[in-house]
């Protein structure tokens, strides 16, 4: 599986992971902040060499999560996607980075979704979104300022790994629950994650309450050429939004 130099697993890691962890799907219940921001000329380097040369979304997405219920319990996360890939019906992840505090949860992303997913240490305050990660040799900070109304939501994602045989994963993702706006200012440290993942002030969305449900994968399924055509006819419009967002 393709992953950025912070989401190695530690040997030391790797020796305690226990032999299994529940098959996918997973259904979760959980609070996030996500936020975004427009992609560095650096993220398709970050990406799977499978993908990278695809129609790209101009656009890097990150997150914080707290589960709160899950099949291996509860535990955090922080994940990001370099770019989002122009899929149909709806843009799909790629995630060369994911960090969990649950070494069950390190062994379900793995055997699952192909996730490379590593293990940190996470500071998640009752009181007040101050949110940090710190692995090995990096860490991610965000101090997050929700404001406005909250709002219900319910969406659907997808997201796309190459397993370590080199078969494309694709896993369908579908989540309701509470939402508002907000900004995130991020602070990012390590040896290749600030070449795309951005420091500064983002536009972000925090989450609460949220039902998630993580598909089992399945072998990439790309979309029929009409489907394509239209997601890059409508390519112009997705840039737009993102310019529009960091107005």
């Amino acid at each position: 599986m393709h992953a950025v130099v912070e989401s190695v697993l530690p040997e030391r890691i790797a020796a305690q992971l226990p032999a299994s962890a529940p098959p996918a799907p997973w259904s979760t219940r959980l609070h996030a902040v996500v936020w975004w921001h427009r992609a560095t000329p650096a993220a398709p380097a970050a990406m799977p060499e499978l993908l990278c040369s695809r129609r790209r979304l101009g656009l890097t997405v990150a997150a914080f999560v707290r589960y709160l219920d899950t099949p291996v319990g509860g535990y955090h996360e922080i994940a990001a996607t370099p770019a989002l890939l122009l899929d149909w019906p709806v843009p799909a992840a790629t995630v060369p980075f994911i960090a969990v505090d649950s070494l069950a949860s390190i062994v379900g992303g793995r055997a699952n979704w192909a996730l490379p997913k590593t293990h940190a240490r996470f500071e998640w305050p009752e009181d007040r979104l101050d949110l940090v990660a710190r692995g090995d040799g990096w860490s991610v900070a965000a101090h997050v300022r929700p404001h406005g109304p909250v709002f219900p939501f319910a969406a659907v994602a997808r997201d796309r790994q190459v397993g370590a045989d080199g078969d494309e994963l694709l896993i369908r993702i579908r989540g309701r629950g509470r939402a508002r706006l907000g900004r995130a200012m991020v602070r990012v440290v390590g040896p290749e994650l600030p070449a795309w993942l951005r420091n500064g002030r983002h536009p972000a969305i925090v989450i609460t309450g949220a039902r998630v449900r993580f598909s089992a994968p399945r072998l990439g399924e790309m979309a029929p050429a009409s489907a394509r055509r239209a997601a890059d006819s409508r390519a112009a419009g997705h840039e737009g939004l993102v310019e529009r967002a960091h107005r």
